[in-house]
Order: structure tokens, then C-alpha cells, then sequence
């Protein structure tokens, strides 16, 4: 059987996939996570989004609805545009990484596919359980892999002609928690029955990756088919890093873009600049790790979309793939790791 691509428009020949985003978001409802607003700034981080509080958005994104709503037809107007000037810039598909907890619109992203003609691939599995309803928490890990399993082989709830070409995001905390244990199970499972890729994400502690990867392959997952997303918010030092892309798995930096060095979600932890990112990148490449590297910018809010004063899907294109250019990587291996390596991991 040859391996093919499976998009929310039907399946496409892994020659064709084209420059891709492995970690991102068009749609998804993140107002449960919204943070109280802090007392200094209750009049500034409010209501829409304009020019009097978007830098104060940028640095406190989680305290704000409003832009967390990531899926009514402000975001839906946003991203038609977004994706059309995606595709100018030289890009064909997106992996949207909306499972089930993170309210996905398998709906939406075939329409707006149809209207932009960029692929997009979409997710399913099971996000953090503090996104997740009572009776799905109680579900066992052959109950998990049922839905996993409808939602590729037959279709999605929002949408049944939409079917899933990827498990992921996966879900975990830090510790790991009964429920997110089941959930790697059930990821497995499919994985090792139907040779699909997964992506997890891990939580905010630098075990969380190596704790992951240690049950999903034990419980019979592959390591060629696995991404480990957030990189760049886990690892602090290169051997870290090293030891960690030792273990067979893709290494995913998705956080490009995300230039604050104040994390709102780990005020212990400082955000990695894009330049540091790119030396991971390329520490890895230097290690013979080409292929193993992803890269995205997991945009998952408003105020990351250029009508609302963001970057938008093309930040790599215009201006992070320059820049490896600069830093001495050659054109083979930035579409190494922007096409041939997607490509790979997708296919099943």
C-alpha cells in the first residue's frame, strides 16, 4: 500500500504536501483558560482588541476573552485572509492541532481549506484533562481508542466527511495525571494499529518528555511516527536537548514568534527568543539530527493574527527562514525541515 496524507479534504500524495506548519491553530476555545487580570491592569486588558491595549495583550495574552474566543467570525474573517497570504508566501498545508478538550472545528477548517486552497491536516485525540467534560475523564483506554479510531477512519462529529490525519495535541501535565495516562495509552494503541502520526505535549518540567515518550512506547507506539511539541518552553540547555532527540522521536520547536522573555503560564521559566531558537535547531543539525527537526509557531489566540497586529502563519517564511540562511543553514536543509520531514511524519 503506498502512504498518503490524509487532509480535511481527502488524501494527498506526500510529494505534494508542500512547506508545512506542523503546530498550530485556525480554530479552538480557549475562554475556560482566561486568567483573572491583574489589579495594576484591570482597565487596560479588557474588551476588544485595538491599538491602546494590544502590547499589553501581547504580554498578558491569557487575560484577555475576547482573544482567547479563537473560533467566531472575527477569527473566521482573520483567517481567510492569514492563510491566503500563507500560501503567497511560498506555504501548502497546516497541521491543526485542535483535539478533543480545545473545542475543535473540523467544519471550519474544511471550509476555509476549500477557499484558500491550503491544505490543513486535522487532530484528534484527547487534550489536558482539565479540558475534558466528567463523562469523558471516566472513559476507559479502549473507549479513548474508539473515538481516536472513528474520528480517522470514518470521520469527525463536527463534520463526517472530515477525517483526522494525526492524533495530537496530546495532552499532559505535570505529573502526569490518571486520566492523561490513559490517553497515552489510547494513543498508542492506534498508533500501533494504524501507523498514524501523534503529537503530545508535554507539561512544564523538563521529565514531562522523556516520562511520555518512555509509556508511549512501551504501550506500543512508534518513535519514527511521534512528534514532541514545545522544545522550546521545556529544554533550558543543549544536552537536555540531545539527550532527549537520542530517543528516535521528532523534535518540534513551535513557539516561533512568541518573542517575550515573560512567560505568563511559568513566571519561573524565560521564553526563548526566535535567535535561540534557531540554535537549537541548528545544535541538533550539527549533532546529524536534520531528521528529526519540526518547526511551527503554534498560534492559538487573536492577537497572533496579522488583523489583529500579529505575525500571522508567514513568520517562518518571511522572516525566520531568512535568517537561518544567515546563521550558515543551506536551502536543502531548511526544506529538509519545512517539507521532507512533515511530509515523513505524516504519511501513514
Amino acid at each position: 500500500m503506498v502512504a498518503k496524507i490524509q487532509t480535511v479534504l481527502g488524501e494527498v500524495q506526500p510529494d505534494t504536501l508542500g512547506r508545512t506548519l506542523t503546530h498550530e491553530h485556525l480554530f479552538l476555545d480557549l475562554t475556560w483558560a482566561v486568567s483573572p487580570l491583574p489589579t495594576q491592569l484591570e482597565d487596560k486588558l479588557g474588551g476588544l482588541i485595538s491599538l491602546q491595549n494590544l502590547g499589553f495583550i501581547r504580554q498578558y495574552p491569557y487575560h484577555n476573552k475576547y482573544n482567547l474566543a479563537f473560533y467566531d467570525q472575527d477569527t473566521y474573517n482573520a483567517q481567510l485572509k492569514d492563510l491566503d497570504e500563507y500560501r503567497k508566501s511560498g506555504g501548502l498545508t497546516i497541521v491543526e492541532n485542535s483535539c478533543h478538550g480545545l473545542g475543535r472545528r473540523s467544519d471550519l477548517m474544511k471550509d476555509v481549506s476549500e477557499k484558500t486552497k491550503v491544505n490543513i491536516v486535522a487532530g484528534t485525540g484527547f487534550y489536558l484533562s482539565c479540558t475534558q467534560k466528567e463523562n469523558t475523564l471516566n472513559l476507559s483506554v479502549e473507549q479513548l481508542s474508539d473515538i481516536i479510531r472513528k474520528d480517522i477512519t470514518e470521520g469527525c462529529g463536527e463534520d463526517p466527511s472530515v477525517k483526522c490525519g494525526f492524533i495530537g495535541e496530546v495532552g499532559c501535565s505535570w505529573p502526569i495525571d490518571a486520566f492523561e495516562k490513559k490517553s497515552i495509552l489510547a494513543t498508542a494503541a492506534i498508533q500501533e494499529e494504524l501507523n498514524c502520526p501523534a503529537s503530545f505535549h508535554p507539561g512544564r518540567h523538563p521529565d514531562a518528555p522523556f516520562e511520555i515518550i518512555r509509556m508511549h512506547l512501551e504501550a506500543g507506539g512508534r518513535k519514527d511516527k511521534t512528534v514532541m511539541s514545545h522544545l522550546d518552553s521545556t529544554f533550558t540547555t543543549e544536552s537536555e536537548l540531545l539527550d532527549f532527540a537520542e530517543l528516535g522521536t521528532f523534535c518540534q520547536f513551535d513557539l516561533f514568534g512568541s518573542e517575550r522573555s515573560f512567560y505568563v503560564l511559568n513566571s519561573d521559566w524565560e521564553m526563548p527568543s526566535d535567535t535561540e531558537r534557531l540554535q537549537m535547531v541548528k545544535h541538533l543539525v550539527g549533532k546529524g539530527l536534520l531528521d528529526r527537526i519540526l518547526i511551527s509557531h503554534d498560534i492559538h489566540s487573536k492577537h497572533r493574527l496579522v488583523q489583529f497586529g500579529g505575525h500571522g502563519y508567514c513568520h517562518i517564511n518571511y522572516d525566520v527562514m531568512p535568517k537561518m540562511k544567515r546563521k550558515g543553514m543551506t536551502q536543502e536543509e531548511i526544506d529538509h525541515i519545512t517539507i521532507k520531514n512533515p511530509a515523513k511524519w505524516l504519511s501513514f
